[in-house]
């Protein structure tokens, strides 16, 4: 579908929350971190080749870096190009390069890292479902104390015809002298507005040691509100999220659009099946308009 035409019969909102996602492109001079997003067990399709790009901005953030070198949150862009490649419908495997650009402009690496996702196949067809992805990074000096880390990811999902909830309890461990674990879980829900167009709150914590909690004001808490949309075929995800506690930053902005590349020699499909989104754009859940979403915003829930 033409970029025009999209936008228009989405509507002057999209335009602007268009702009606002190429703006966060630009906007330079993390801690925000490189990825702000929920899993929800959707892949690629077998052979498929996917291309997913965060940006995530923080306009109002912590002052002091997490440790000694370390990049300072406040002002500073977090960006992340990912690639990933359906290997089995359960399976797939991916690759980041994730960068920043700190408050005083300058571009730092953060090397690369590689994923294996393990999913319930056909996720979009079911009313409950989980997966497991782990995650293997190879951090530079201003990312972390560690040269090696790991994530742990598993993923919960319940749907009806009209909610999605979905639950990523993320563990991180860091190897080495300086290696710890840490409890960051997650939680987003979602309603469908229109066929391709979601609404969302998701919430994202870094709470410490499994064992020993920090105390409640160093740990991160942040809501964002989110909305999922479609420009042709490019799946964007724009979200602004509030922190509640000192140790959180204040104000992020994040965007992730995503394109999958065509199955070689596959004949194309009428929408029925999305590519790997964040998260996936359900295409077989019965669309609600706003009028109906005003009048009675639980109707789907009974």
């Amino acid at each position: 579908m033409p970029w025009r035409s999209s936008l228009l019969r989405k509507g002057p909102v999209f335009v602007g929350l268009g702009v606002a996602a190429i703006l966060l492109t630009f906007l330079g001079p993390a801690r925000a971190g490189d990825e702000i997003q929920l899993y929800d067990a959707s892949i690629a399709e077998v052979g498929q080749w996917t291309i997913q790009h965060h940006f995530n901005y923080t306009f109002n953030g912590r002052k002091e870096p997490d440790f000694p070198g370390g990049l300072v949150a406040n002002h500073a862009l977090n960006a992340t190009p990912e690639f990933a490649y359906g290997v089995t419908d359960w399976f797939e495997f991916g690759f980041y390069i994730p960068w920043a650009v700190d408050g005083g402009g300058r571009f730092l690496s953060n090397a690369a890292k590689v994923r294996a996702l393990f999913v319930t196949p056909e996720e979009a067809k079911r009313t409950f479902w989980y997966g497991l992805n782990f995650e293997f990074d190879f951090p530079t000096k201003q990312f972390a104390q560690t040269r090696f880390a790991m994530e742990i990811r598993p993923i919960i999902g319940w749907r009806n015809s009209q909610w999605d909830l979905i639950v990523n309890p993320i563990v991180d461990v860091g190897f080495g002298s300086f290696g710890d674990i840490d409890f960051a879980p997650a939680v987003r829900l979602d309603r469908k507005l229109d066929e391709d167009t979601y609404v969302a709150l998701e919430y994202y914590t870094d709470l410490g040691r499994p064992d020993h909690f920090f105390p409640f004001q160093q740990q991160q808490h942040q809501l964002f509100g989110v909305v999922d949309f479609k420009v042709g075929e490019i799946e964007v995800d724009l979200g602004v999220g509030y922190g509640f506690t000192s140790g959180s930053d204040r104000l992020i902005g994040k965007t992730i659009l995503t394109y999958a590349i065509p199955v070689p020699g596959k004949k194309e499909e009428p929408a029925e099946k999305s590519m790997k989104p964040p998260p996936k754009m359900r295409a077989s859940m019965r669309p609600t308009s706003t009028a109906q979403l005003l009048g009675d915003p639980f109707g789907g829930m009974r």
